[in-house]
């Protein structure tokens, strides 16, 4: 019995041995295999920029991921964050990018380049390389791309009044405008949703929604009309009457032509 645990033993030794010596052969293997293992930190960067100037995204992920981890402290390490996050962003990974966006941000709250930052990660938000804008351009959002819309609103408001003269700041108001018909529009495309199909309580919510967060739009009127015919169509007489007379007072002057 103990020539046999004594047996048992020596052979689930050698098995760990293996496996270390496999492990290590691996280790060394992969670290002769990498032709970076030596490069500067000028060299990694400016190969990972060259892969980005290609459009080689996973290249320059990679180059950039080992130039912060060897160099966190160097010159090259805020610029290879903002880079990385724009690859990654080409790359189609918004999340990535939006989590490199992130914490860069909280790194350097106050770095020049921050504006750029807030502005990439709104881009990476909506997630625009997959087609997003020419959606809500064609005023066609889904829930999901609706939250979307939201949560980048207020980044590129973050961005126009964090930073008013920023060179981003024109164009994040260009989108902020774009986003806002997009999201009145999708409130009274579900408001109409559910008003045809006897949902009244459901369609005056999302009717409301237009008036009370996108009131200078052109939708205001047709959600004025919706909430009127939903609670005339609940036998709500009081609250029809009282938008009978909102709808009467926004109503715009006829003009006479003089004869």
């Amino acid at each position: 019995m103990k020539k046999i645990l004594r047996r048992t033993a020596i052979g689930i030794s050698l098995a760990a041995v293996l496996v270390m010596s496999a492990s290590c052969t691996s280790w060394f293997k992969d670290l002769n295999e990498d032709k970076t293992i030596n490069w500067s930190a000028d060299k990694l960067y400016s190969e990972a920029r060259d892969a980005l100037d290609d459009s080689n995204w996973s290249q320059a992920e990679e180059y950039y991921t080992k130039l912060e981890s060897r160099y966190p402290f160097g010159r090259y390490a805020q610029q290879a964050q903002i880079e990385m996050a724009y690859a990654y962003w080409k790359d189609g990974d918004p999340d990535q990018a939006i989590q490199a966006c992130d914490r860069f941000l909280r790194s350097y709250p106050n770095h020049p380049a921050s504006d750029y930052v807030l502005y990439m990660k709104a881009l990476a938000t909506l997630n625009e390389d997959n087609g997003f804008f020419s959606r809500i351009t064609r005023q066609d959002i889904s829930d999901r791309d609706a939250e979307a819309a939201r949560t980048a609103w207020d980044i590129f408001r973050e961005l126009v009044t964090k930073y008013p003269d920023s060179r981003y700041a024109p164009e994040a108001r260009r989108r902020l405008n774009q986003l806002i018909l997009a999201q009145a529009n999708h409130e009274i495309k579900v408001s109409r949703y559910y008003f045809v199909r006897h949902a009244y309580v459901a369609a005056i919510q999302r009717a409301q929604r237009v008036i009370t967060d996108y009131p200078r739009t052109p939708y205001r009127d047709e959600a004025l009309q919706i909430l009127e015919d939903s609670y005339k169509a609940l036998g709500m007489k009081d609250r029809e009457a009282d938008l009978k007379r909102v709808i009467e007072m926004n109503k715009p002057e006829e003009k006479t032509v003089a004869e």
